[in-house]
């Protein structure tokens, strides 16, 4: 059994009238044993069974993030730029590289972001109406011909401006929705055409999409995380965050995808043996 197929037992299921026969397989994991072996692998791989149960929205993400800053304070000696924080600079500074290696790890080409250039899928832009008034006398005098039978266009008494005032449109970055995908230009496929070799060899040829190296999704920007600490900590320059402070960032990130295929190894072994146990 894979991690992937977790998720689908954490949905409810509406019952199905069929005539169709139940499945009689021994190797057909009941909703017991899947739950069963998830405990088993939990106690095994923890930290990446809270990731990746996080990543699907099933578990709310505090116990992922705190696994993370757990582990992040094991490593932090190995890094001298931190280990010279003071106590409180340094616990501050590990939980807002925990909550942003978690976001960046929990990112997917399905996943989505607030729209950046609007508030509710609407932008305020001014624009320049034409407003017609007439006066009450006018008003007046309109119905007094009509009444008499003369023919009077209501334009010859209204006057004209142009007043400049604001309005909401929708956004066109996010088309009115308030949120845009995370997906490269590739569209979460990880490769692009290459017109160089289509064009020669005649036939669709595709390569890795340079934007996003194949991931399918934009990662979260790091300058993001070293905006936030010098907003909540201490002013830190550009090449001081590139050189003492990212590798470490990037090192959270990695370690939460070890941690992930680690509880894939561990899931499938321990369903392995509730087969073996069911034959």
């Amino acid at each position: 059994m894979r991690l992937a197929d977790l998720p689908k037992y954490f949905s409810p299921k509406s019952i199905m009238f069929s005539d169709s026969p139940s499945a009689t397989a021994t190797d057909n994991l009941t909703i017991t044993d899947v739950m069963a072996s998830l405990g088993l692998a939990t106690s095994k791989a923890r930290m990446g069974i809270e990731l990746f149960l996080a990543k699907q929205g099933i578990n709310q993400p505090t116990e992922a993030v705190e696994s993370i800053h757990q582990y992040a304070i094991t490593q932090a000696h190995k890094y001298s730029a931190i280990g010279k924080l003071s106590e409180n600079d340094r616990g501050t500074l590990l939980q807002i590289l925990a909550n942003y290696a978690f976001q960046d790890y929990a990112r997917s080409a399905a996943s989505k972001k607030a729209c950046p250039d609007c508030d509710g899928g609407f932008i305020e832009v001014e624009v320049f109406t034409t407003k017609q008034h007439t006066h009450f006398a006018a008003k007046e005098i309109i119905k007094f011909s009509k009444k008499m039978g003369v023919k009077i266009t209501p334009s010859d008494y209204s006057k004209y401006r142009e007043v400049r005032e604001k309005t909401k449109v929708i956004c066109k970055t996010c088309n009115g929705k308030g949120e845009v995908s995370h997906s490269c230009r590739c569209n979460g496929r990880g490769e692009t055409l290459d017109k160089m070799e289509t064009k020669k060899q005649g036939i669709p040829v595709f390569k890795t999409c340079p934007k996003c190296s194949g991931r399918g999704y934009s990662r979260l920007p790091a300058e993001d995380v070293r905006r936030e600490i010098c907003s909540k900590l201490f002013e830190l320059p550009e090449t001081t965050w590139r050189r003492n402070f990212k590798p470490f960032y990037e090192m959270l990130i990695q370690e939460c995808f070890k941690e992930e295929t680690n509880a894939e190894k561990v899931l499938q072994n321990v369903t392995k043996r509730e087969i073996e146990c069911i034959n």
